[in-house]
């Protein structure tokens, strides 16, 4: 199924013209890996999403494919096994997305962390993740921790360690998949909407009605299954189904701030401790660093959270009480993100303290719900729920088992970290000559090879003739609608160039198909 704005028509066609295995609700990284792990082993696939494509959780992580190193204290050894495991599968699935991050952990006297606990930890964390010899934590020294990051408030070190994770962009990594899954025949729609369900005579789910948020027209699927794969809004359509009883979420909200690298120019990725026991990351990306996140419960509205005031200044506290020579102010924020964590609820726990662990809950109508989990768990978290549906329903079939941690996530695939650098250096030379060279390592970073067709048949290239040439190929590659689609969630401008961001804005809203070019 082709994966362009253009084959829209096509796209609604199909899916209101056949009974398909499996119908998912929700385009972010969660049930884009169930429509790859579905569509790969064989299964019919439709999958709808009521926004863009990773526009709630999936674009609003810390873009980490991280282990999980803090649970280990919540003696959850069975999720930092398992999500440890996965980061090393998903760096080999797509190498340019996924980047091997020493992170460097700080250890001050009479925060919580102790030097020697740590350490054991930190073992323990490698042994549970199968983490590779060369990649193993090593502890620091004071002297080795500040001439790591010299930035680092000297008074109260002890020490230091480095050890393994990995840095992604969230939203590329679920467009990515995305586009994968269409290759096996998934056939998925963004801007379409559930807004209600379809029951066969014996109150078994079959299908939901649909309204395609373009064209304002409904429609109906069809499906043998039925996955609610929503993150935040997995009650709302549990509740639309009628089957909202026993557990239920708890959303959290985490905030991200970025700051030019100059304001904060640390040397690599820092896990840090702030004043009231929680953890930070600061992470370089480009010229940007990065720095988060909160955890506070949420109540307010799914499709608008914002970082406010208060959680913008917690986090440039945390960073100024930890690093000399730098003052981080409002001013200096040049964009921020606010995401929302679907955990499950527990009585009597704080927000830091709920597992971040995945469950699934099935109705008597049949509905599928998949909640709580990690991005870096998305793969597993897929493979159970797949592995239940065919179970249930089409055993019979002799369908393979998963087989995703093979399946490489783009076309033309690099092997390794070392093919990706080397691409970025021949394309800056490629660059060169037309002074932008300087957009290699991004352009790279978020389509890996298929620069190559973004700059296909290009002769002199300019900043305008690259923008047009890069809006074209996610129109009709990785289908954008609106600016934001293109300006947030496929490229990053927004977030981590807002100069460029600025400059195009206007461009870009006038290039981009008007509602009634695409219905």
């Amino acid at each position: 199924m082709k994966f362009s704005i253009h084959s829209r028509p096509e796209i609604l066609h199909q899916l209101q013209s056949k009974t398909f295995d499996l119908l998912i609700i929700g385009g972010g990284i969660t049930g884009a890996g169930i429509a790859l792990d579905a569509a790969s082993r064989g299964l019919s696939v439709a999958l709808v999403e009521k926004r863009d494509f990773a526009f709630g959780t999936s674009s609003r992580s810390t873009k980490l494919i991280h282990g999980g190193l803090r649970y280990l204290k919540q003696f959850e050894f069975g999720l930092v096994k398992e999500v440890g495991s996965e980061r090393a599968v998903v760096h080999k699935l797509a190498p340019h997305l996924v980047i091997p991050e020493k992170m460097l952990l700080p250890l001050s006297e009479g925060k919580s962390m102790g030097y020697w606990l740590t350490s054991i930890g930190l073992k323990i964390y490698d042994w549970l993740a199968g983490v590779k010899e060369e990649e193993r934590r090593r502890m620091l020294t004071r002297l080795q921790t500040l001439k790591a990051e010299p930035l680092l408030r000297k008074e109260g070190i002890k020490g230091g360690a480095l050890y393994a994770e990995y840095r992604t962009d969230d939203a590329r990594l679920t467009i990515e998949i995305m586009k994968t899954a269409a290759r096996f025949g998934a056939t998925v729609l963004n801007y379409a909407k559930v807004i209600g369900f379809q029951y066969d005579e014996n109150g078994k789910i079959n299908g939901a009605k649909i309204q395609d948020e373009i064209a304002k027209q409904e429609f109906s699927i069809s499906a043998t299954v039925v996955v609610n794969a929503t993150g935040p809004w997995v009650d709302e359509v549990r509740q639309a189904d009628h089957t909202i009883s026993g557990k239920r979420l708890h959303l959290t909200k985490g905030v991200h701030i970025v700051v030019d690298k100059k304001a904060l120019p640390i040397k690599q990725a820092i896990y840090f401790e702030v004043a009231d026991g929680r953890m930070i990351f600061a992470i370089p990306r480009l010229s940007k660093t990065y720095i988060g996140t909160t955890d506070t419960t949420y109540k307010g509205s799914k499709d608008e959270v914002h970082a406010t005031p208060e959680d913008i200044q917690y986090l440039l506290n945390g960073v100024n009480q930890n690093f000399e020579s730098v003052n981080l102010t409002p001013a200096l924020v040049e964009s921020s993100w606010a995401g929302l964590r679907p955990l499950i609820h527990e009585e009597g726990k704080s927000e830091s303290e709920l597992s971040r662990k995945d469950e699934i809950f099935q109705w008597t109508s049949g509905l599928i719900s998949i909640a709580g989990g990690k991005l870096t768990g998305y793969r597993k978290m897929a493979e159970r729920v797949v592995d239940m549906v065919v179970e249930e329903n089409f055993s019979e079939r002799g369908l393979k088992s998963c087989f995703t941690q093979i399946i490489a996530i783009t076309e033309n695939p690099f092997k390794s970290h070392q093919e990706v650098k080397k691409y970025i250096e021949e394309l800056a030379n490629r660059l060169k000559p037309f002074q932008l060279e300087a957009m290699a390592a991004y352009l790279v970073s978020n389509y890996g090879r298929q620069t190559d067709e973004i700059l296909r048949g290009e002769g002199a290239i300019t900043e305008s003739s690259l923008l047009q040439a890069e809006l074209e190929y996610c129109l009709n590659h990785e289908m954008v609608v609106y600016p934001e689609d293109f300006l947030l969630r496929r490229t990053g401008m927004a977030l981590f160039d807002t100069g460029r961001y600025d400059k195009v804005l206007a461009d870009v809203s006038k290039i981009l198909p008007s509602v009634e070019h695409i219905q």
